[in-house]
């Protein structure tokens, strides 16, 4: 669990690269001046945890991430007494811990979250920003500092995982999809640390790869998946074996899909 001392951890001392794509840094900002919560929405790996991590430096907010999952409970976000030797002690939940010292809270994925678990946010995303906790009695309210933010995955979503009216309507949305071929091409080299060349075969691919969504494949490959490509690469695997394990092999199973994707890569490299 997390305790007072542990928002130092969450300090991000050095700044983490991001490439703006549009005017996604002036909204977000925008909306942190306004203390509005924000939702970010777009494809797996196409940069959305890196922003959130890029704002926080920019704001100098610690930054507590919350990976959500079907089993996160309220009482996971918020805390719980624990008993240490002869004493019962309250430990605070990372949302606890955000909203007492001015953080920036970030909830990925969040529709893999419980629905009654996501009811307990509310209080946080309206004019109230209040977080209530009920085992202590206590009302929280959070300081202008403090920033709220989650993130889900529209391609993903389905009756049963999906966010509901209630949720959606307390935030306001920022829209990402995978960066253009130019800004691409200069995050894989940065990130992967390969050169243009390089960069550029692995990002035609992701592209060409991305064409085939709606026609087996249910979402294209990442940017995250092309900069583990160029790891690969950088660490002496030869390109195509890099392609294959980083690419080809995590996004189907389906073998046809997986000859189609494997032709792409080698008919570009």
């Amino acid at each position: 669990m997390l305790t007072e001392r542990a928002i130092e951890k969450y300090i991000l001392e050095k700044e983490p690269y991001y490439l703006p794509v549009g005017n996604e840094i002036e909204l977000f900002t925008a909306a942190y001046q306004a203390k509005l919560p924000v939702m970010l929405k777009g494809p797996t790996g196409c940069g959305k945890t890196r922003f959130v991590e890029h704002m926080a430096w920019r704001f100098k907010r610690p930054l507590v991430t919350v990976a959500c999952h079907e089993d996160l409970s309220a009482t996971d976000l918020v805390g719980r007494y624990l008993l240490e030797g002869e004493e019962t002690v309250w430990h605070d939940g990372p949302l606890t811990l955000a909203v007492k010292h001015g953080a920036m809270c970030y909830l990925d994925e969040v529709v893999e979250a419980r629905k009654d678990t996501l009811v307990l946010i509310h209080p946080l995303t309206d004019d109230r920003r209040i977080l209530p906790v009920e085992k202590r009695r206590v009302v929280l309210e959070a300081p202008d500092e403090f920033q709220f933010v989650i993130s889900y995955n529209p391609g993903y979503q389905s009756v049963l995982k999906d966010l509901k009216q209630s949720t959606r309507q307390r935030f306001v949305a920022i829209e990402f999809d995978y960066p253009p071929f130019d800004i691409e091409v200069a995050i894989v080299a940065h990130e992967g640390q390969v050169d243009e060349s390089t960069a550029r075969d692995l990002v035609t691919i992701g592209q060409k790869v991305r064409n085939l969504r709606g026609h087996g494949l249910e979402e294209g490959v990442s940017t995250r998946l092309l900069v583990y490509a160029a790891q690969l690469i950088r660490g002496g695997i030869s390109p195509v074996s890099a392609c294959t394990v980083a690419i080809v092999n995590p996004i189907t199973d389906d073998r046809d899909l997986q000859r189609s994707i494997q032709e792409i890569v080698t008919t570009v490299i």
